[in-house]
Protein backbone atom coordinates (compact mmCIF):
# COMPACT_ATOMS: atom_id res chain seq x y z
CA UNK A 1 0.00 0.00 0.00
CA UNK A 2 2.71 2.37 -1.04
CA UNK A 3 0.11 4.86 -2.29
CA UNK A 4 -1.56 5.23 1.15
CA UNK A 5 -1.28 8.64 2.79
CA UNK A 6 -2.29 9.77 6.26
CA UNK A 7 -4.49 12.84 6.70
CA UNK A 8 -6.70 14.34 9.37
CA UNK A 9 -10.41 13.55 9.17
CA UNK A 10 -12.47 15.60 11.65
CA UNK A 11 -9.75 15.34 14.30
CA UNK A 12 -8.87 11.66 13.82
CA UNK A 13 -6.21 10.05 11.63
CA UNK A 14 -7.37 8.66 8.31
CA UNK A 15 -5.61 6.75 5.59
CA UNK A 16 -6.42 7.41 1.97
CA UNK A 17 -5.57 5.98 -1.42
CA UNK A 18 -6.26 8.00 -4.56
CA UNK A 19 -7.96 10.58 -2.36
CA UNK A 20 -10.47 8.11 -0.87
CA UNK A 21 -10.54 7.16 2.81
CA UNK A 22 -10.15 3.45 3.43
CA UNK A 23 -9.41 3.54 7.17
CA UNK A 24 -9.82 5.82 10.16
CA UNK A 25 -8.33 5.27 13.59
CA UNK A 26 -10.34 6.10 16.69
CA UNK A 27 -8.36 6.38 19.92
CA UNK A 28 -10.96 7.24 22.58
CA UNK A 29 -12.80 4.05 21.70
CA UNK A 30 -10.04 1.75 20.36
CA UNK A 31 -11.32 0.86 16.94
CA UNK A 32 -10.63 1.21 13.27
CA UNK A 33 -13.17 1.95 10.62
CA UNK A 34 -12.46 0.19 7.35
CA UNK A 35 -14.49 0.28 4.13
CA UNK A 36 -15.38 -3.22 3.00
CA UNK A 37 -17.64 -4.80 0.43
CA UNK A 38 -20.99 -5.31 2.22
CA UNK A 39 -20.91 -9.08 1.63
CA UNK A 40 -17.36 -9.32 3.02
CA UNK A 41 -18.52 -7.22 5.95
CA UNK A 42 -21.38 -9.62 6.75
CA UNK A 43 -19.06 -12.64 6.61
CA UNK A 44 -16.42 -11.00 8.80
CA UNK A 45 -18.96 -9.79 11.38
CA UNK A 46 -20.22 -13.37 11.64
CA UNK A 47 -16.70 -14.83 11.84
CA UNK A 48 -15.40 -12.31 14.42
CA UNK A 49 -18.27 -11.38 16.78
CA UNK A 50 -17.41 -8.62 19.22
CA UNK A 51 -14.35 -7.65 17.17
CA UNK A 52 -15.81 -6.73 13.77
CA UNK A 53 -19.16 -4.95 13.46
CA UNK A 54 -21.00 -2.87 10.90
CA UNK A 55 -21.10 0.87 11.50
CA UNK A 56 -24.72 1.67 12.45
CA UNK A 57 -26.98 3.18 9.81
CA UNK A 58 -26.41 4.24 6.23
CA UNK A 59 -22.61 4.00 6.14
CA UNK A 60 -22.65 0.52 7.65
CA UNK A 61 -25.00 -0.68 4.94
CA UNK A 62 -22.47 0.65 2.42
CA UNK A 63 -19.66 -1.42 4.01
CA UNK A 64 -18.19 0.86 6.68
CA UNK A 65 -17.02 -1.51 9.38
CA UNK A 66 -15.66 -1.05 12.92
CA UNK A 67 -12.83 -3.24 14.16
CA UNK A 68 -11.87 -3.37 17.85
CA UNK A 69 -8.11 -3.22 17.27
CA UNK A 70 -7.29 -3.94 20.90
CA UNK A 71 -9.04 -7.32 20.52
CA UNK A 72 -8.08 -8.23 16.95
CA UNK A 73 -5.10 -10.29 15.86
CA UNK A 74 -2.53 -8.49 13.75
CA UNK A 75 -3.17 -10.81 10.79
CA UNK A 76 -6.87 -9.90 10.82
CA UNK A 77 -6.10 -6.17 10.92
CA UNK A 78 -3.61 -6.51 8.07
CA UNK A 79 -6.14 -8.44 5.97
CA UNK A 80 -8.89 -5.87 6.63
CA UNK A 81 -6.62 -2.96 5.73
CA UNK A 82 -5.66 -4.65 2.46
CA UNK A 83 -9.31 -5.37 1.66
CA UNK A 84 -10.34 -1.78 2.43
CA UNK A 85 -7.48 -0.37 0.37
CA UNK A 86 -8.43 -2.60 -2.57
CA UNK A 87 -12.08 -1.56 -2.25
CA UNK A 88 -11.37 2.17 -2.60
CA UNK A 89 -8.70 1.80 -5.27
CA UNK A 90 -10.86 -0.57 -7.33
CA UNK A 91 -13.85 1.75 -6.98
CA UNK A 92 -11.71 4.71 -8.06
CA UNK A 93 -10.32 2.82 -11.06
CA UNK A 94 -13.78 1.63 -12.11
CA UNK A 95 -15.23 5.13 -11.79
CA UNK A 96 -12.54 6.55 -14.11
CA UNK A 97 -13.33 4.17 -16.98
Amino acid sequence: MADAVEADHHGIPSFRARGKIFCTIHVKQPRLMVKLDPEDQRNLVEAHPGVVEAVPGFWGRKGSTFVAYDQAEGRLIEMLLRMAHARVTTATTTARR
